[in-house]
C-alpha cells in the first residue's frame, strides 16, 4: 500500500506543478488544423484572393513567388499553378505557420542545452560505474522534473517521430526543425545506447522512477508488489502494430490516434480528456509492475531508437574472461535485455535503456558500459 500511495503521490506532484508550469509558459496546444474552404476563381487577382481568404503577404510571396506589388493585380491563373495546386499550397503553408507559431523558441534551445549537459553527466557517471540506486533515483527525478514539469511536454523524442508522421500524413508537409531534433536525438542513441530515452526523456524517466519505487533496497529485484518482464517478441510486435496504425490513420484520415491518449500530456494535464486520463493513469501506475510500458509497447521513437541502438558506440558489454555466469546482472535487469546479451542465441537484442543495474550487480566487475562490439559468450555457455 505504501508503494502504491508513493506512486500516486508522484503522479499528483507532476500534475499539480505541471499545471502551474504550463500557465507560466503559456503553452499552446499542438493540433492539426482543419482545411478551411477557400474562395478562389481563375479570374481573381492575387490581391482579391488574399483579401477573400485573409492571407498574409509573406504567404502569398511563397506561393506565387511574388517579386513586386504589381503582381498582386495579376490573376491567380497567371502563375503556372492550377487552382487545386494553389489551394493545396495554402493549406500546407498555413499548417507550417501554425506549427511554428505553436513553439516556444526560447524554451526549446534552453531545453536542448540542458539536455546535453545532463546527458553528459549521466554518461560520465555510467562510464565510471557510479550509478547506484540513490544516484539513479535522483537523476530520474531531476530529469522528469526539469525536462517535463518545468520545461513541458514538448519537445520530446516521441514527438519527433509521431508528430512528423501525422503532419505529413495530414498535410503532406515536413516541419524541418522537427527533423533536426530527430537527428539530434538519434545521434545520442548512436553515440551511447539509447541515451536520450534512458536519461533525458521526461516520460521515460518518470516511468522509470515509478518503477523503482517498487524495488528492493539494492534495486536488484521487485519490492512489495510483483513486477513482470514482458517477452520482447510480444512488446515489440505491439509497438510495430501501433506505429503502423498511427501512420495508416494519419495518411488515410489525417488524424492522430494518440491524440487522446498521449502520455506526454501528463505534463500539460488540462489537455487530457477523461478517456486520456484513464489511459495515461493506467500507463503510469502500470509502471510499478512493468518496466517502461509506454516505451516498450507504444512509443514510435522507442522503436526507431531500438533500431539505431544497434549502431551504438557505447553499450552494455560483458567480459566473459571474468564473468562467472552467476546471472546476477540478468536478475537485476528490469527487462529481458540482459538475458539476451548474455545468451546471444538470437540476433534480436531488446531495448537497453542503459540504466546501470547490471553494472551495479556484477560481483566480478565483468559488465561495463564501454565502446566496441559485444563479445560472444563461450560456446559451451560457461564462463572462461
Amino acid at each position: 500500500m505504501k508503494t502504491l500511495i508513493t506512486g500516486v503521490v508522484t503522479i499528483a506532484f507532476v500534475v499539480v506543478f505541471s499545471i502551474l508550469s504550463v500557465q507560466l509558459w503559456g503553452e499552446k496546444e499542438e493540433v492539426i488544423s482543419q482545411n478551411v474552404p477557400l474562395t478562389i476563381t481563375a479570374q481573381m487577382t492575387v490581391g482579391e484572393f488574399a483579401e477573400s481568404n485573409q492571407l498574409s503577404r509573406p504567404l502569398l510571396k511563397e506561393i506565387f513567388s511574388l517579386s513586386s506589388k504589381e503582381q498582386l493585380q495579376q490573376p491567380v491563373s497567371a502563375f503556372g499553378l492550377s487552382l487545386d495546386q494553389i489551394v493545396t499550397q495554402v493549406h500546407q503553408k498555413r499548417a507550417l505557420v501554425e506549427e511554428e507559431s505553436s513553439k516556444n523558441w526560447f524554451k526549446i534551445p534552453l531545453k536542448f542545452a540542458l539536455w546535453f549537459v545532463f546527458l553528459a553527466l549521466s554518461f560520465v557517471l555510467l562510464r565510471r560505474k557510479k550509478i547506484t540506486r540513490k544516484t539513479r533515483m535522483v537523476l530520474y527525478l531531476c530529469s522528469f522534473v526539469v525536462f517535463g514539469v518545468v520545461l513541458g511536454a514538448d519537445p520530446s523524442p516521441m514527438g519527433t517521430v509521431k508528430d512528423a508522421l501525422v503532419l505529413y500524413g495530414a498535410k503532406g508537409v515536413v516541419f524541418k526543425p522537427r527533423l533536426v531534433a530527430f537527428g539530434v536525438f538519434t545521434l545520442t542513441v548512436v553515440l551511447a545506447n539509447k541515451f536520450i530515452c534512458s536519461w533525458g526523456c521526461q516520460l521515460g524517466t518518470l516511468q522509470d522512477f515509478i518503477f523503482r519505487l517498487n524495488r528492493n533496497s539494492s534495486d536488484s529485484a521487485a519490492g512489495p508488489l510483483p513486477q513482470f518482464k514482458i517477452p520482447f517478441v510480444v512488446s515489440n510486435t505491439i509497438r510495430i502494430l501501433f506505429l503502423v496504425a498511427l501512420t495508416w490513420v494519419a495518411f488515410v484520415w489525417a488524424y492522430d490516434i494518440s491524440h487522446e491518449i498521449d502520455p506526454f500530456k501528463i505534463f500539460k494535464p488540462l489537455k487530457l480528456s477523461l478517456w486520456g486520463w484513464g489511459f495515461v493513469g493506467g500507463i503510469l501506475l502500470g509502471s510499478l509492475f512493468v518496466y517502461r510500458p509506454w516505451c516498450h509497447l507504444f512509443c514510435p521513437f522507442g522503436l526507431t531508437g531500438w533500431l539505431f541502438e544497434k549502431l551504438s558506440v557505447f553499450k552494455i558489454k560483458v567480459d566473459y574472461d571474468t564473468c562467472i555466469d552467476c546471472r546476477s546482472c540478468e536478475k537485476a535487469c528490469p527487462s529481458t535485455v540482459m538475458k539476451a546479451i548474455l545468451d546471444q542465441d538470437k540476433r534480436v537484442i531488446p531495448d537497453c535503456f542503459s540504466c546501470g543495474n547490471c553494472l551495479e550487480s556484477c560481483p566480478t566487475d565483468a559488465v561495463s558500459f564501454s565502446r566496441g562490439r559485444r563479445q560472444k559468450p563461450p560456446v559451451d555457455g560457461e564462463a572462461a
